[in-house]
């Protein structure tokens, strides 16, 4: 059974278990520098944790920009994807992101872009690499669904 909950900065054990998701995934399996990945914009985002049976397993956020709503951090435990925790967490932050009726956006990394199209992103421009690893920045229409 996977559930996913929204929290924010002030809850400081699941924002525990979302920091600790990132640094296996981002920086322990993905080579990403750790003063890259967690940053200071921690507390202007609305975070997600995804619990399969229980156990937190997966982690999301986004965020208000110049540009609209950007969606960042998406990170599932190795031993957990393809049992739709992802889909889970991008799910929830939709529900509740296009409520605010912005632009929403994402700097995909290549290995996931086939994830977003198949759930209403598009490609806006060409891909280039952020953190070491190629991404596309990807627009969501709600139209397509």
């Amino acid at each position: 059974m996977i559930k996913v909950v929204a929290f924010d900065i002030n809850d400081t054990e699941k924002l525990k278990y979302a920091l600790a998701i990132r640094r296996e995934v981002f920086v322990k399996e993905q080579g990403v520098e750790k003063s890259l990945e967690q940053d200071n914009l921690e507390d202007t985002a609305q975070h997600y944790l995804a619990y399969y049976h229980d156990l937190a397993v997966g982690t999301a956020r986004w965020r208000v920009t110049e540009n609209g709503i950007k969606f960042e951090r998406f990170a599932v435990l190795h031993d957990y994807r393809n049992k739709k925790i992802g889909q889970a967490l991008l799910d929830s932050a939709i529900f509740d992101a296009k409520i605010l009726g912005k632009t929403i956006y994402l700097h995909a990394q290549k290995s996931a872009v086939n994830f977003y199209l198949r759930n209403g992103f598009s490609p806006i421009g060409e891909p280039y690499f952020e953190a070491g690893i190629e991404h596309i920045t990807m627009n969501w229409f709600e139209d397509l669904f």
